[in-house]
């Protein structure tokens, strides 16, 4: 006789538990905490750009950047005034809640109001691990095509918000937006879908609109 263990059961559960840890710290805090995903491409440094530009006058706003390697998207990030910390994940593809829980203690986001975790490009493992987070939003591109809440269907079950980048360049890459929402839909009724441009702009009031009325919601729960 022998006993099976489901290790993989066993991870995600203490995950969830250091979560919930992070995000009742972040309430007594009252910074308000986003874990931004998507692929590599997608767009998700471009679109926090846009932005930081939108709420740095309103929110004191901090900036973790995730990635194997590298510190170029912090670079672009710090040129924006705000505070940004890179984190290296030493090759995983994901952040999990206690590389999250050690970054923000080594941020110091005390004095902050509003905080960006940029997680490592990837649609399949960062759904998997909440970080803690008050509200998880990912970013699509348009050239990734329209059947991806087909192909990555945890993704969007666990998203809040999904932003659709380069709305721009539907017609180049033949895009069914109409196909996408019903397939994005089909998987979280719930789901917030904003179509985006980071490059010329448009969209991105009705998100940061969306953002601050989550906040709000947020503050008065």
């Amino acid at each position: 006789m022998y006993d099976i263990i489901e290790t993989k059961e066993r991870v995600l559960a203490d995950n969830d538990a250091a979560a919930e840890k992070t995000r009742r710290y972040m309430k007594e805090k009252n910074i308000f905490f986003v874990n931004l995903m998507g692929s590599p491409g997608a767009g998700k440094t471009s679109v926090l750009v846009q932005t930081i530009r939108r709420l740095k006058d309103r929110y004191k706003i901090g900036v973790m950047e995730a990635d194997a390697d590298s510190d170029v998207d912090a670079k672009t990030i710090s040129e924006e005034g705000v505070r940004v910390i890179q984190l290296h994940s030493g090759g995983l593809c994901h952040m999990d809640a206690d590389m999250t829980a050690r970054g923000l203690e080594a941020f110091g986001i005390e004095d902050l109001d509003l905080v960006f975790l940029e997680n490592i490009g990837n649609l399949v493992c960062p759904a998997e691990f909440d970080v803690g987070s008050a509200v998880r939003v990912m970013i699509l591109s348009v050239p990734e095509g329209d059947d991806k809440p087909l192909k990555y269907p945890l993704m969007f079950q666990v998203s809040d918000c999904c932003i659709l980048n380069k709305i721009d360049t539907k017609e180049i890459f033949d895009f069914n937006e109409e196909a996408f929402r019903q397939n994005a839909l089909g998987r979280n009724p719930k789901i917030q879908i904003i179509p985006v441009s980071a490059l010329h702009g448009s969209g991105m009031d009705q998100w940061t609109d969306w953002l601050e009325e989550k906040i709000a919601e947020w503050r008065n729960s």
